[in-house]
């Protein structure tokens, strides 16, 4: 009998070996400390988006302190959570993490709901975000689906290299058909499928001789082939519209007052470029412009601060 002649395994056993996998082997992560509130599982999922876990520690720990509830949170201006989000990248994240919390003061007492579809309905929270909350927080039978899950399904499941782009509708059948019935066992499971691709079936240097599905893996039964198209590459950062924009809200986030467009200026040498960042992060929220000649700048909400002096 020849490797790819193996019985694939049922479903369920898929599931019962990661669980013991991620038993032995799972990093310890504060949103997952018995208890934490749903407030601080939504905080890390959005926070973890397109970052590095090491990047999103300390400043989890940082939002945690200030803003332990949706209610603290929503009390301080948008501009607040624009400071403390710092250099995670994607600042937008953390304007709708602003939203989020003014929308559960104003909806929900304060309190995150366990109901997916209220979840879906918060602003700034899409399908992963609603399922990861709803079964990492509450403990719920929902295929939670993210880029680590889909490669670990796409290889050991289906035999694939990798899987596609984007999270489609049969990958969240495909991984729900690996999830026990038990609703807090298939929350086990999910976080454990995950931490499996973030850990061991990386995308680059699977470490496949650590992994529980090393045996059945039907990528590895069937030679482990590589990729049919171009390996996506790193997004570049240096030099692009994204950088200008940092360098533009680095300015913003430590000034005391309302920063002239001279000030701006010397961020980057480049005139069409910088106008261009600044005009998108006036378009997307982040920044508002104050006078008649829109010659000075502010981060979002600070502009209505009494307190507010001109540098």
């Amino acid at each position: 009998m020849t490797p790819s002649d193996l019985p694939t395994p049922a479903p369920g056993s898929w599931a019962d070996e990661a669980i013991a996998w991620y038993d032995q082997n799972a990093r310890d992560l504060p949103w997952r400390t018995p208890g934490i509130s749903a407030w601080g599982v939504l905080i890390s999922e959005v926070m973890l988006q397109q970052t590095p876990v090491v990047r999103v520690l300390p400043a989890w720990h940082s939002w945690m302190t200030r803003w332990p509830t949706p209610a603290a949170l929503a009390q301080d201006p948008p501009a607040e959570a624009i400071r403390m989000w710092g250099r995670l990248g994607y600042p937008r994240r953390a304007m709708r993490l602003h939203q989020c919390a003014v929308a559960l003061v104003e909806r929900h007492d304060g309190e995150v709901p366990d109901d997916l579809d209220q979840l879906l309905a918060l602003p700034g929270i899409g399908t992963y975000t609603a399922r990861a909350v709803a079964t990492f927080a509450y403990g719920q039978r929902h295929p939670v689906v993210d880029t680590n899950v889909r490669r670990v399904v796409s290889r050991a499941v289906e035999g694939l290299p990798d899987a596609g782009p984007t999270t489609t509708n049969a990958d969240l059948v495909a991984t729900a058909e690996l999830l026990p019935e038990e609703p807090a066992r298939a929350a086990r499971a999910s976080i454990a499928f995950m931490e499996l691709g973030a850990l061991i079936c990386t995308a680059r240097s699977p470490k496949c001789p650590d992994c529980p599905f090393e045996s059945v893996c039907a990528w590895r039964r069937s030679g482990a082939p590589a990729p049919a198209g171009p390996t996506r590459r790193p997004q570049r950062y240096a030099g692009t519209d994204r950088q200008v924009r940092g360098l533009l809200l680095e300015v913003l986030r430590h000034a005391t007052g309302p920063v002239p467009r001279q000030r701006l200026d010397v961020v980057w040498a480049d005139d069409v470029q910088r106008a261009r960042a600044l005009a998108g992060l006036v378009e997307d929220g982040l920044v508002e412009p104050l006078g008649s000649d829109a010659d000075r700048f502010v981060l979002a909400g600070d502009g209505s601060r009494t307190d507010v002096q001109q540098l």
